[in-house]
């Protein structure tokens, strides 16, 4: 329990850090579709219960953190809820910053409740793109 939260963390500060670091870089084409594609399909691996596909959008370095399929995907029912278990799901900006590609995500949680998932994105050897973190805080919901 000690070690999720530790991790989850570590995640969280690593997002933060990234956004705090200072404002957007210069504007680039970002492949808006794709980092949405990448997280719908993560969340449906979370619905259907599949730790192994749900921990294929990680990146390696994640995946070097969390081990195993089954520790990231505890970690995610213990401490990401809202993304784990959404009610519903509304897509905000893609921005660019200085280390990299975010997308926000505008979900209400299983209790009800609006959150903010600030997804980061590293660029894979192969071109593809993983999910590098989650920082996830509350919301007052998404105003179209």
């Amino acid at each position: 329990m000690v070690r999720f939260n530790f991790l989850k963390s570590l995640a969280g500060l690593s997002v933060a850090g990234m956004l705090m670091a200072g404002s957007a870089a210069a504007e680039e084409t970002l492949d808006t579709s794709a980092f949405q594609g990448i997280i719908k399909d993560q969340m449906s691996a979370f619905a259907a219960g599949n730790a192994q596909a749900a921990f294929s959008f990680a990146t390696n370095s994640l995946q070097q953190k969390f081990q195993s399929p089954e520790i990231f995907m505890q970690m995610v029912k213990q401490g990401y809820q809202p993304v784990y278990r959404p009610q519903s799901v509304t897509f905000g900006q893609s921005k660019m910053t200085k280390l990299g590609p975010t997308q926000e995500v505008y979900v209400v949680g299983p209790k009800g409740k609006n959150w903010l998932a600030l997804y980061s994105f590293e660029q894979q050897e192969d071109g593809s793109w993983r999910i590098s973190g989650c920082y996830l805080t509350k919301s007052d919901g998404f105003a179209a």
